[in-house]
Protein backbone atom coordinates (compact mmCIF):
# COMPACT_ATOMS: atom_id res chain seq x y z
CA UNK A 1 0.00 0.00 0.00
CA UNK A 2 1.61 3.54 -0.94
CA UNK A 3 0.52 5.87 1.84
CA UNK A 4 3.21 8.83 0.54
CA UNK A 5 0.55 11.47 -0.42
CA UNK A 6 1.44 14.39 -2.93
CA UNK A 7 0.40 17.73 -1.45
CA UNK A 8 -0.15 20.76 -3.26
CA UNK A 9 -1.26 24.33 -1.83
CA UNK A 10 -3.07 25.91 -4.82
CA UNK A 11 -4.05 29.70 -3.22
CA UNK A 12 -6.47 31.14 -4.85
CA UNK A 13 -8.06 29.24 -7.79
CA UNK A 14 -11.09 29.04 -9.86
CA UNK A 15 -13.67 26.46 -8.93
CA UNK A 16 -13.93 24.98 -12.66
CA UNK A 17 -10.33 24.91 -12.85
CA UNK A 18 -9.97 22.94 -9.95
CA UNK A 19 -12.40 20.73 -10.47
CA UNK A 20 -11.06 19.68 -14.17
CA UNK A 21 -7.88 18.68 -12.16
CA UNK A 22 -9.68 16.35 -10.12
CA UNK A 23 -10.96 14.57 -12.15
CA UNK A 24 -8.29 14.54 -14.42
CA UNK A 25 -6.16 13.27 -11.19
CA UNK A 26 -9.09 10.52 -10.54
CA UNK A 27 -9.13 9.44 -14.20
CA UNK A 28 -5.39 9.10 -14.13
CA UNK A 29 -5.58 6.90 -10.84
CA UNK A 30 -9.08 4.90 -11.55
CA UNK A 31 -6.80 3.74 -15.13
CA UNK A 32 -3.84 2.87 -13.37
CA UNK A 33 -6.03 0.24 -11.12
CA UNK A 34 -7.51 -0.98 -14.14
CA UNK A 35 -4.34 -1.47 -15.59
CA UNK A 36 -2.59 -3.40 -12.50
CA UNK A 37 -5.58 -5.74 -12.23
CA UNK A 38 -4.70 -6.76 -15.76
CA UNK A 39 -0.83 -6.98 -14.95
CA UNK A 40 1.45 -9.30 -13.85
CA UNK A 41 2.30 -8.42 -9.97
CA UNK A 42 5.61 -7.47 -11.11
CA UNK A 43 4.53 -5.21 -13.70
CA UNK A 44 2.14 -3.29 -11.59
CA UNK A 45 2.75 0.14 -10.57
CA UNK A 46 1.57 2.07 -7.22
CA UNK A 47 -1.65 4.06 -7.58
CA UNK A 48 -0.65 8.15 -6.77
CA UNK A 49 -2.58 9.73 -3.61
CA UNK A 50 -2.64 13.67 -3.79
CA UNK A 51 -4.61 16.51 -1.09
CA UNK A 52 -4.99 19.60 -2.41
CA UNK A 53 -5.41 22.93 -0.62
CA UNK A 54 -7.22 25.41 -1.82
CA UNK A 55 -9.12 28.76 -1.48
CA UNK A 56 -12.02 29.56 -4.21
CA UNK A 57 -13.47 32.77 -5.18
CA UNK A 58 -16.92 33.30 -4.00
CA UNK A 59 -19.36 30.24 -5.66
CA UNK A 60 -22.41 28.05 -4.47
CA UNK A 61 -21.86 24.22 -5.50
CA UNK A 62 -25.11 21.75 -5.31
CA UNK A 63 -24.59 18.12 -4.89
CA UNK A 64 -26.05 15.42 -7.27
CA UNK A 65 -29.15 14.83 -4.10
CA UNK A 66 -29.21 18.47 -3.74
CA UNK A 67 -32.35 20.50 -4.46
CA UNK A 68 -32.34 23.27 -6.65
CA UNK A 69 -34.67 25.60 -4.59
CA UNK A 70 -32.30 25.43 -2.02
CA UNK A 71 -30.26 28.27 -3.37
CA UNK A 72 -32.93 31.14 -2.31
CA UNK A 73 -31.53 33.54 -5.14
CA UNK A 74 -32.10 33.03 -9.28
CA UNK A 75 -28.62 32.71 -11.23
CA UNK A 76 -28.85 36.52 -12.32
CA UNK A 77 -28.69 37.58 -9.16
CA UNK A 78 -25.68 36.00 -8.54
CA UNK A 79 -24.04 37.35 -11.42
CA UNK A 80 -24.70 40.45 -10.83
CA UNK A 81 -22.95 39.52 -6.80
CA UNK A 82 -20.04 38.18 -8.82
CA UNK A 83 -21.08 34.39 -7.28
CA UNK A 84 -20.47 31.41 -9.70
CA UNK A 85 -22.83 28.19 -9.77
CA UNK A 86 -21.99 25.10 -10.42
CA UNK A 87 -24.39 21.60 -10.44
CA UNK A 88 -21.29 18.88 -9.36
CA UNK A 89 -21.18 15.28 -9.11
CA UNK A 90 -20.08 15.05 -5.13
CA UNK A 91 -22.95 13.88 -2.69
CA UNK A 92 -24.49 16.12 -0.57
CA UNK A 93 -27.02 19.85 -0.92
CA UNK A 94 -25.75 23.06 -1.58
CA UNK A 95 -22.93 25.14 0.03
CA UNK A 96 -20.77 27.68 -0.16
CA UNK A 97 -16.76 28.52 -0.55
CA UNK A 98 -15.03 31.63 -0.48
CA UNK A 99 -11.59 33.43 0.14
CA UNK A 100 -10.49 33.00 3.90
CA UNK A 101 -12.21 29.09 3.61
CA UNK A 102 -9.89 26.15 3.53
CA UNK A 103 -11.54 23.80 0.79
CA UNK A 104 -9.20 19.89 1.13
CA UNK A 105 -9.39 18.02 -1.73
CA UNK A 106 -7.98 14.45 -0.96
CA UNK A 107 -7.72 11.96 -4.22
CA UNK A 108 -6.76 9.10 -2.28
CA UNK A 109 -7.01 5.41 -3.41
CA UNK A 110 -8.41 3.84 -0.58
CA UNK A 111 -7.00 0.43 -0.81
CA UNK A 112 -4.05 2.55 -0.04
CA UNK A 113 -5.30 3.14 3.18
CA UNK A 114 -8.65 1.66 4.13
CA UNK A 115 -11.38 0.68 1.43
CA UNK A 116 -14.26 2.27 3.48
CA UNK A 117 -16.10 5.27 2.92
CA UNK A 118 -17.74 5.60 6.54
CA UNK A 119 -14.16 5.32 8.05
CA UNK A 120 -12.71 7.95 4.93
CA UNK A 121 -15.80 10.38 6.27
CA UNK A 122 -15.69 9.98 9.73
CA UNK A 123 -12.07 10.18 9.81
CA UNK A 124 -11.76 13.51 7.71
CA UNK A 125 -14.42 14.55 10.39
CA UNK A 126 -11.93 13.57 13.16
CA UNK A 127 -9.06 15.67 11.32
CA UNK A 128 -11.48 18.78 11.26
CA UNK A 129 -12.40 18.13 15.19
CA UNK A 130 -8.62 18.24 16.39
CA UNK A 131 -8.20 21.41 14.43
CA UNK A 132 -11.00 23.43 16.05
CA UNK A 133 -9.72 21.76 19.41
CA UNK A 134 -6.19 23.13 18.77
CA UNK A 135 -8.12 27.09 18.85
CA UNK A 136 -10.27 25.97 22.12
CA UNK A 137 -13.17 25.11 20.48
CA UNK A 138 -15.12 21.68 21.46
CA UNK A 139 -16.53 20.82 18.05
CA UNK A 140 -18.24 17.24 17.15
CA UNK A 141 -21.01 14.93 14.89
CA UNK A 142 -23.83 15.17 14.81
CA UNK A 143 -25.96 11.67 14.29
CA UNK A 144 -27.03 11.75 10.48
CA UNK A 145 -25.68 14.91 9.71
CA UNK A 146 -22.20 14.91 8.03
CA UNK A 147 -19.96 17.49 8.71
CA UNK A 148 -18.64 19.10 11.77
CA UNK A 149 -20.46 20.89 14.20
CA UNK A 150 -20.49 23.29 17.64
CA UNK A 151 -23.07 22.85 20.31
CA UNK A 152 -22.97 19.02 18.73
CA UNK A 153 -24.47 17.87 22.38
CA UNK A 154 -27.29 19.63 23.89
CA UNK A 155 -27.48 21.45 20.40
CA UNK A 156 -29.33 24.43 21.32
CA UNK A 157 -27.56 26.60 18.96
CA UNK A 158 -25.64 24.11 16.64
CA UNK A 159 -23.69 25.49 14.18
CA UNK A 160 -21.87 24.32 11.33
CA UNK A 161 -18.01 24.85 11.25
CA UNK A 162 -17.26 22.42 8.20
CA UNK A 163 -19.10 20.66 5.41
CA UNK A 164 -18.25 18.13 3.58
CA UNK A 165 -19.50 15.87 0.39
CA UNK A 166 -17.12 13.81 -1.03
CA UNK A 167 -17.66 11.39 -4.72
CA UNK A 168 -15.37 8.21 -4.95
CA UNK A 169 -14.45 5.98 -8.00
CA UNK A 170 -13.56 2.18 -7.65
CA UNK A 171 -12.40 4.03 -4.39
CA UNK A 172 -10.46 6.91 -5.59
CA UNK A 173 -12.17 9.94 -4.26
CA UNK A 174 -12.76 13.74 -4.79
CA UNK A 175 -13.84 16.70 -3.53
CA UNK A 176 -13.59 17.15 -0.06
CA UNK A 177 -14.08 19.36 2.63
CA UNK A 178 -14.42 23.26 3.46
CA UNK A 179 -13.66 24.85 6.94
CA UNK A 180 -14.83 27.96 7.54
CA UNK A 181 -11.80 29.81 8.69
CA UNK A 182 -11.85 33.49 7.90
CA UNK A 183 -14.09 33.71 5.30
CA UNK A 184 -17.34 36.00 5.01
CA UNK A 185 -20.13 34.26 6.46
CA UNK A 186 -22.70 36.83 4.95
CA UNK A 187 -22.87 34.61 1.65
CA UNK A 188 -24.60 31.48 3.33
CA UNK A 189 -27.83 34.07 3.49
CA UNK A 190 -28.36 32.99 -0.37
CA UNK A 191 -28.69 29.48 0.54
CA UNK A 192 -30.43 26.83 2.56
CA UNK A 193 -27.09 25.53 3.61
CA UNK A 194 -26.48 21.44 3.22
CA UNK A 195 -29.95 21.64 2.25
CA UNK A 196 -30.55 21.97 6.69
CA UNK A 197 -33.53 24.56 7.48
CA UNK A 198 -33.10 26.37 10.52
CA UNK A 199 -29.46 25.83 11.15
CA UNK A 200 -26.69 28.37 11.47
CA UNK A 201 -22.78 28.28 9.91
CA UNK A 202 -20.25 29.49 11.55
CA UNK A 203 -16.06 30.05 11.64
CA UNK A 204 -13.15 29.99 13.71
CA UNK A 205 -13.16 33.75 13.44
CA UNK A 206 -16.52 34.36 14.46
CA UNK A 207 -15.89 31.44 17.09
CA UNK A 208 -12.82 33.26 18.67
CA UNK A 209 -13.88 36.65 17.59
CA UNK A 210 -10.81 37.37 15.41
CA UNK A 211 -8.87 36.44 12.20
CA UNK A 212 -6.81 33.58 12.52
CA UNK A 213 -3.26 32.93 10.81
CA UNK A 214 -4.88 31.34 7.48
CA UNK A 215 -1.25 29.41 6.98
CA UNK A 216 -0.92 28.20 10.75
CA UNK A 217 -4.75 26.86 10.58
CA UNK A 218 -3.28 24.77 6.81
CA UNK A 219 -0.41 23.53 8.64
CA UNK A 220 -2.77 22.14 11.86
CA UNK A 221 -5.03 20.66 9.76
CA UNK A 222 -2.65 18.93 7.53
CA UNK A 223 -0.79 17.47 10.40
CA UNK A 224 -3.84 15.88 11.83
CA UNK A 225 -4.43 14.25 8.39
CA UNK A 226 -1.36 12.95 8.62
CA UNK A 227 -1.82 11.12 11.43
CA UNK A 228 -5.27 9.76 11.14
CA UNK A 229 -4.32 8.71 7.76
CA UNK A 230 -1.05 7.49 8.56
CA UNK A 231 0.36 9.73 5.06
CA UNK A 232 4.25 10.44 4.45
CA UNK A 233 3.62 13.60 2.47
CA UNK A 234 5.75 14.26 -1.10
CA UNK A 235 5.81 18.05 -1.80
CA UNK A 236 6.02 18.04 -5.70
CA UNK A 237 4.83 19.84 -9.23
CA UNK A 238 1.92 18.40 -10.25
CA UNK A 239 2.24 17.30 -13.82
CA UNK A 240 -0.85 15.21 -14.88
CA UNK A 241 -0.06 12.11 -14.40
CA UNK A 242 0.35 9.14 -17.25
CA UNK A 243 -1.02 5.70 -16.79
Amino acid sequence: MNKQVIFQDWGLRDYQSAWDAQEELLAATVARKVQNRQAAVAEQLPTNNYLLFVQHPPVFTLGKSGKPEHLLEDEQKLEQLGIQYYKINRGGDITYHGPGQLVGYPILDLDNFRPDIHWYMRTLEEAIIRTCADYGLEAGRIPGMTGVWLDYVEQKNPRKICAMGVKASRWVTMHGFALNVNNDLAFFEYIVPCGLEGKEVTSLAKELGHSLDFQEVSQRLKAHLADLFEMVFVEESLTMPTV
